[in-house]
């Protein structure tokens, strides 16, 4: 996920009558003052997530910040004369209806940061986004995702394993996250909804005005498994700074990233830096050693990334599922993240395979279900890396 020319030039109307459900709505809002208020306080410049975390601690409430004097306001460090002055006049400098106008119109939702929607591992974060602009929606699987970053001027190599390595985690049950780049993003993201997976991507850029341009249908087939969004308005266009910021966010919704084929000045490699300073794995996949486009994977390998060769590298890097992820209809406990996509006879039939060697007569009169409906089943666990197959028609749980 190379940054763009604009990264590093040196390298490569009212909302009144909208539902609470609706994007845009108050679904996530204890009112509409409470919901004006906190994206009145997003969109005021220079108040970034730590300011805004300093200001909720002393005032409590977003309405109450706009409330303060600036005596008040500039009592909280790091806001001087200036910000005080933003913060005072924002209501009237800023335009929040025409903003939850334009959400609603786009139907792009507003999560704010205290909302239960919020996604989990991007909330522990040292600086979380205050409010996420929103295509698509967030789902529980969702909690185990990887990033894939990369330069946008892959290579063959680049784009083949790209797609290997997000095909077969997506299959695996893993939700892919990257950054709508050019190159290796655009590659991860399409493979894994071509493998049937979810994917997310993280803009820079407002979720209604994708860049690059040319990704704008890319990002509408991704809202439909999955996750377009963005802590930029709606139609804002990216700026430089933009793209290092937004790095952050790609690495706090997964559990580890995975750099494919990066300069020694690739933006992947920012990504790589925040995913390290969130405690976050960081994967990396070797490549030439006389290519340009290897020389940051190799220096990642040399600093202490994981080496990575495939999917099993990954998932055995990961380990168990923490608290043992339960599955969202019920009590069950798993073990590997490709059991939440599975359907009811699919699950009747891992749970009639045991951690031993266990012959496919005894999975058949286990699971209760026709013997050639089994036999297709199996064939889907394997392909999802849940069984293997021994010899003398015996399986066992991976």
């Amino acid at each position: 996920m190379e940054p763009t020319d604009l990264n590093n030039p040196t390298d490569d109307a009212s909302t009144d009558d909208a539902s609470d459900d609706a994007p845009g709505g108050r679904g996530n809002f204890e009112s509409d003052s409470a919901r004006h208020a906190a994206l009145l306080l997003h969109l005021v410049p220079g108040v970034g997530p730590r300011l805004r975390e300093a200001l909720l601690q002393r005032f409590g409430t977003a309405e109450a910040i706009f409330t303060a004097s600036s005596a008040q306001l500039r009592a909280v460090g790091g806001i001087g004369d200036k910000l005080s002055g933003e913060l005072t006049l924002a209501s009237k400098t800023i335009d929040v209806d025409a903003e939850l106008e334009r959400c609603r119109q786009a139907g792009v939702d507003l999560i704010p940061l205290e909302s239960s929607s919020y996604p989990s591992p991007l909330r522990e974060i040292s600086d979380p986004p205050g409010m996420l602009f929103v295509r698509g929606e967030f789902m529980p699987e969702d909690a185990l995702a990887i990033g894939i970053v990369g330069s946008r001027h892959a290579t063959k190599y680049g784009r083949d394993q790209t797609e290997r390595l997000a095909s077969g985690l997506a299959r695996a049950g893993i939700t892919i996250v990257s950054g709508l780049a050019r190159g290796i993003d655009a590659v991860a993201h399409r493979a894994a909804l071509t493998a049937g997976g979810r994917t997310i991507a993280v803009l820079a850029s407002g979720v209604s005005r994708v860049y690059p341009p040319e990704h704008e249908d890319l990002a509408s087939k991704i809202t439909v498994n999955g996750v377009v969004v963005s802590e930029a308005p709606s139609h804002a266009v990216p700026s430089p700074g933009a793209f290092p910021r937004r790095n952050r966010i790609i690495s706090g919704l997964s559990l580890g990233i995975i750099v494919i084929e990066a300069s020694d000045r690739s933006g992947a490699l920012i990504t790589a830096r925040h995913a390290g300073e969130q405690g976050r794995d960081v994967f990396a996949l070797p490549g030439r050693v006389d290519s340009r486009m290897s020389r940051g994977c190799h220096q990642l390998l040399r600093d202490g990334a994981v080496l990575i060769r495939d999917v099993d590298d990954v998932l055995e890097s990961l380990g168990p599922l923490a608290d043992s992820v339960r599955d969202s209809l019920g009590d069950r406990q798993i073990s590997q993240p490709a059991e939440l996509q599975l359907n009811e006879h699919e699950q009747r039939v891992l749970q009639a395979i045991g951690r031993e060697p266990t012959t496919i007569d005894v999975v058949i009169a286990g699971a209760g279900l026709p013997t050639s409906q089994i036999l297709s089943t199996l064939s889907i666990l394997e392909m999802r890396r849940l069984i293997r197959r021994l010899e003398g028609s015996r399986v066992v749980r991976c």
